[in-house]
């Protein structure tokens, strides 16, 4: 009966109210600290929402014309290459959420937005020219029909595989070989699968991710999973002696 005691009772709430408090202020700090890959998926939410009251006959032709397709490259290049990365293609916000949270914003954090940006811009612009471009080829070669050149093509994945990439140089090794191996089984296979133009974009902006080094040099020690393990695991035993010492008393 003593643990429901009121006085037990009103540490407890104080305790979670502290606790609560002080996940938020960390949360907003991290926000704080990649200011724009945040306000990219503020965009983002306001276009899925918008998408969402558009008829599907209509929106399909709005987003064709957004696309970074052969027709649109060749006719309005830079207009489609910037607003074909604020409109997601399948999908949902709430993925991309978790996404941006773990890879642009630890990017950002690390990098500087300046250097995150030419990151993620280089390989959004990049990998779609040389996707369609080996689009092109297949056309003119016979391989994929004609009417390809107005195929839908939006989103920020080119982006995101460019700077999951880049944060494998974040991680010390060993431990970072594990990581490219890890990106490289997610990217790798569907290009040698798929072969879908698609698909040669994801890797492409894997490969122009990890040709960024030059701009993630000197930029602080690399993380070392293996000791952040250390400290959470010396942590967790200090709380479990400091417990079974008050519960001895």
């Amino acid at each position: 009966m003593r643990l429901f005691s009121r006085p037990a009772l009103t540490r407890r709430a104080g305790t979670l109210a502290a606790a609560v408090r002080g996940y938020t202020a960390r949360a907003r700090r991290y926000v704080r600290g990649a200011p724009g890959a945040y306000v990219w998926l503020a965009a983002l939410l306001v276009t899925t929402v918008l998408m969402h009251h558009m008829s599907q006959e209509f929106e399909t032709a709005f987003l064709r014309q957004r696309s970074t397709n052969i027709h649109e490259l060749s006719t309005h290049p830079v207009r489609v290459l910037i607003s074909s990365a604020f409109w997601i293609d399948g999908g949902g916000w709430l993925s991309y959420a978790v996404l941006y949270s773990v890879f642009h914003a630890q990017a950002e954090r690390w990098l500087g937005t300046l250097r995150w940006l030419t990151v993620a811009v280089a390989a959004h612009v990049l990998a779609t020219l040389v996707s369609e471009g080996a689009l092109l080829w297949a056309i003119r070669h016979g391989l994929a029909p004609h009417s390809a050149v107005n195929t839908l093509d939006v989103g920020v994945s080119y982006a995101l595989a460019g700077v999951v990439a880049v944060l494998t140089y974040r991680i010390a090794a060993p431990w970072r070989y594990g990581y490219l191996v890890g990106v490289l089984a997610v990217y790798g296979p569907p290009l040698i699968v798929g072969r879908t133009f698609t698909d040669l974009g994801h890797f492409t902006s894997v490969l122009i991710g990890l040709a960024c080094y030059p701009l993630v040099r000197h930029r602080g020690p690399a993380w070392n999973p293996g000791e952040t393990l250390g400290r959470v695991r010396e942590s967790f035993r200090r709380r479990r002696r400091g417990g079974d010492g008050t519960a001895r008393d």
